[in-house]
């Protein structure tokens, strides 16, 4: 299936409009499970949904399932996943911590982490899945090359990656080299995906994914084979787009 697209004016907008979304989905089940992803695109969506809960949404019966993790860190580094997302969604949500469910990026055994987390996504299920996308394509820490059949797993960080996310350490150098992440097939189990780009960096890998062919040389373009996968882009994330919905 073709994922429908929505072009919206700026990042603050795709936030609104996800976030109203996202809320309805907790209107309908109050205990949802909502899979959730770092990074500057997703960011306007929870202060959006932080405006919302202020308002009077009950967001404190949902469960919150963390994209990936890096390995190696130690516990509370402020670069962690879990610290990310604590801070960015949790905190400013005013949720119980233990709403939250991120991959174990200390344990001592990442393969055995990686079980134990893909086992849990699969006994709760996936109501609703917000990503991002890479410059190269990828999704999760899913890079060019991931299996579609894979599911969480241990994977290496491509050294183009690294560079992305060395702008979040101050010493570019500490940037992890192995993550724990939810794998393609384990993304494609939720019930709705949210794909959210922004910037005309991510334009060509947008269209790739939404318009190329299937491939896992652009682990996103597996979307196309989801039944419900909504697209939030700018306009310069959508400049290689040729048949978006409509403007708002």
């Amino acid at each position: 299936m073709t994922p429908a697209v929505e072009i919206v004016t700026d990042a603050a907008a795709a936030g609104e409009a996800v976030a109203a979304r996202i809320a309805s989905v907790i209107r309908a089940k109050a205990d949802a499970v909502v899979g959730v992803a770092t990074g500057s695109s997703p960011e306007p969506v929870y202060a959006a949904l932080a405006r919302l809960v202020a308002d009077g949404l009950d967001a404190t019966r949902v469960t919150w399932f963390a994209l990936d993790e890096y390995l190696g860190l130690p516990p509370g580094h402020p670069q962690s996943y879990r610290a990310v997302l604590e801070r960015v969604l949790i905190e400013p949500l005013r949720l119980d911590p233990r709403s939250l469910r991120v991959p174990d990026g200390t344990a001592a055994s990442p393969e055995q982490a990686a079980e134990v987390y893909e086992a849990e996504l699969i006994r709760r299920g996936v109501d609703l899945h917000i990503i991002g996308i890479g410059q190269n394509g990828h999704i999760g820490f899913n890079e060019p090359g991931t299996p579609f059949v894979a599911t969480t797993h241990r994977a290496a960080l491509t050294e183009s990656t690294r560079r992305a996310n060395a702008r979040f350490f101050p010493d570019p150098s500490a940037v992890p080299h192995e993550c724990l992440t939810q794998g393609p097939a384990t993304i494609m189990r939720a019930s709705r995906i949210e794909l959210i780009a922004v910037g005309g960096h991510k334009a060509e890998a947008v269209a790739l994914a939404l318009r190329g062919p299937l491939t896992e040389q652009c682990p996103a373009s597996i979307l196309q084979r989801h039944p419900n996968v909504h697209v939030s882009l700018d306009h310069d994330a959508a400049a290689l787009v040729t048949d978006p919905a409509p403007h708002r």
